[in-house]
C-alpha cells in the first residue's frame, strides 16, 4: 500500500512539472510569434516625380519595319545632341503614321538636331514620306504605374490661361475620365507656348473613349476651361518603349 502511494505521488509530481514546462514553452512560442508578426515592414518610398522635356516628332513612313532599324541606328547622333529614345506610337487606324517621343536634356541642342541635314537624309533613307512636325513639350505630370493596354489617346489644344484651364481639368476628375475609358497618363505644356496643352491617356475602352472625345459634354467642359482653338485628337498604339 505504501509503495502504491509513493508511486502515485511520483506520477503526480512528474505531471506537474510536465505541465509547467509545456506552458512555459507555449508562452515562449507565443511571444516569439507575436514579436515576428508585429515587426513593421520597411516602407518603400516612391521617388518624387521630376518634370522632364520631350520632343514629339510626327511623320508618315512607307514601311514601319524598315524604318525602325534606321531610326535606332541614328541613336549615337541623337545622344550627341542630348536627345534619347523614349517611345514610339503608331496611329490608329493608319499604323504607318508615327509619333516618335524623344527625351531631351538641352532644348537648344535638340532644336539644332531637328534641323540637321543628316537627320533629313536619314529620314529619307528610312522611308519617311511626308514633312515631319516637331512639338517641344515640358512634361509636368506622368503616370508610370500603368502601361497596359497599349492604346493611347492624345489631345492637343490651346488655352487662354493654363492655370484656369487646369482647375477645370482637375475639377472634372480622373475618376470621371476613367469611367469614359480614359486613364490619365501624361500632361505637358508647350515649351515655345506654355498655353499649348498636350494630354495623353491610356485607353481602356476604345468605344467609350471615342464617344467621349466627340461628346457635347466634353466640348462644354473645354469651353468652360478656356480652350480657344479646335483640339487635335489622335489615337495611337505604343509600339516601342525605351524608358
Amino acid at each position: 500500500m505504501k509503495k502504491s502511494i509513493t508511486l502515485l505521488a511520483s506520477l503526480a509530481m512528474l505531471g506537474l512539472f510536465s505541465c509547467n514546462g509545456g506552458g512555459q514553452q507555449k508562452n515562449e512560442t507565443s511571444n516569439a510569434d507575436t514579436s515576428a508578426t508585429t515587426t513593421p515592414a520597411p516602407v518603400v518610398q516612391k521617388p518624387a516625380f521630376t518634370p522632364f522635356d520631350l520632343v514629339a516628332i510626327r511623320h508618315p513612313v512607307k514601311d514601319y519595319a524598315k524604318w525602325l532599324p534606321m531610326y535606332k541606328s541614328h541613336d549615337s547622333v541623337r545622344m550627341a545632341y542630348g536627345v534619347s529614345q523614349f517611345a514610339i506610337g503608331r496611329e490608329i487606324p493608319d499604323s504607318n503614321k508615327l509619333i516618335v517621343f524623344d527625351k531631351i536634356s538641352d532644348i537648344a541642342k535638340a532644336k539644332e538636331f531637328t534641323n540637321l541635314p543628316d537627320l533629313k537624309e536619314t529620314m529619307a533613307k528610312a522611308g519617311v514620306t511626308g514633312k515631319p512636325t516637331f512639338d517641344f513639350v515640358h512634361v509636368i505630370r506622368f503616370n508610370d504605374s500603368i502601361t497596359q493596354p497599349a492604346e493611347r489617346m492624345m489631345v492637343k489644344h490651346h488655352v487662354k490661361d493654363f492655370d484656369a484651364w487646369l482647375k477645370v481639368y482637375d475639377g472634372e476628375g480622373a475618376s470621371s475620365r476613367a469611367s469614359n475609358g480614359l486613364i490619365d497618363k501624361a500632361l505637358s505644356r508647350g515649351i515655345d507656348d506654355s498655353n499649348m496643352v498636350y494630354i495623353v491617356f491610356v485607353v481602356t475602352d476604345m468605344a467609350k473613349a471615342k464617344a467621349r472625345a466627340s461628346s457635347p459634354e466634353l466640348k462644354k467642359i473645354m469651353q468652360d476651361a478656356g480652350v480657344d482653338g479646335p483640339p487635335t485628337v489622335t489615337f495611337y498604339k505604343v509600339a516601342d518603349v525605351a524608358h
